[in-house]
């Protein structure tokens, strides 16, 4: 019988759904939330809020698999020598998708003049349509390329950026360094959805937001050290940004007297663009455990040198 080890918070919501998804699959499991016996597992359910730490005792695992989308805080840990993979649920990626659209069409339609308007003001400025406003997406990944398909789907002009090329049917792509000025070139709203990792860190900076069209929207749904945040208050008391809204931060919960609180052109949601669903996820980390189990390639395998 196979031998799993769940050292995460939340097994009470994986209980109806794990051990389901593992009969589906056709595995035979026991699944512990104590591993008395490290020599013993054969598969590690993982979050980095665990407080295991020390993987070494844990010979026969044959691979780790975080419950989490990005794997910074783990990545490095240097007794993790089982294969590590990440979580792509479908699940998590329809919720991104849900609020990217929506915070999207919320600055593009310009909604909160009409949502809170104490002055009653008559405002009859219409917003130009979806065409005429240009989005870029920094980051192609899973998630990156799903929200960027949904604004495609809505008539937005979209152009996307990755660290390395990428090759994508009907849809403008750049790449590098030298590749994220035209990215960024007349964008009047920007979605960054980029693993942290040393390369990415502050690409959004003082520089890079000067290169977007004057009044850009900034939408951070990724990761929060993705953004310089005192060059994005900057931009912002500037005007070169004309609003910004976070859902990820570098320290979290975010701090009661951090600027970004007090700030009227910022909107602070607390990390809750996506996340793992537990009736998804289940069926992702029996897949990848059949996989395994049959000698086939694990999907969303984590590559350690570039981080993700």
């Amino acid at each position: 019988m196979t031998q799993i080890f769940f050292s995460a918070p939340g097994w009470d919501e994986y209980e109806p759904f794990l051990p389901a998804a593992l009969r589906a699959a056709g595995i035979s499991a026991d699944i512990v939330t104590e591993a008395h016996d490290p020599a013993a597992i054969d598969y590690i359910l993982y979050a980095p809020t665990s407080p295991l730490q020390d993987f070494a005792p844990f010979t026969r695992a044959k691979a780790v698999m975080s419950l989490w989308a990005g794997v910074e805080r783990i990545v490095g840990n240097q007794s993790l020598t089982q294969p590590l993979t990440r979580m792509v649920d479908p699940g998590l990626t329809e919720s991104m998708v849900e609020y990217v659209t929506g915070h999207v069409l919320r600055h593009h339609l310009g909604m909160d003049r009409h949502i809170v308007n104490p002055g009653r003001v008559w405002d009859h400025a219409c917003p130009p349509i979806a065409r005429q406003r240009p989005v870029t997406f920094l980051g192609l990944g899973e998630l990156g390329l799903t929200c960027a398909r949904a604004l495609q789907a809505l008539n937005f002009p979209v152009k996307g950026w990755s660290r390395s090329p990428k090759s994508i049917a009907d849809l403008a792509t750049f790449h590098g360094e030298a590749g994220l000025r035209e990215a960024l070139r007349d964008a009047q709203i920007v979605i960054t959805l980029l693993p942290n990792t040393p390369d990415t860190q502050n690409i959004l900076n003082a520089d890079t937001l000067a290169m977007t069209a004057p009044g850009a929207v900034v939408i951070n749904p990724g990761r929060g050290p993705l953004i310089d945040d005192a060059a994005l208050i900057a931009a912002l008391d500037a005007g070169q940004i004309s609003h910004a809204t976070l859902d990820v931060f570098r320290v979290e919960p975010l701090p009661q007297d951090h600027p970004f609180w007090a700030h009227p052109k910022v909107t602070i949601t607390p990390h809750v663009a996506a996340d793992t669903r537990a009736v998804t996820a289940s069926q992702v980390i029996a897949e990848n455990i059949r996989r395994a189990e049959t000698g086939e390639p694990l999907l969303h395998l984590v590559d350690r040198i570039r981080g993700y």
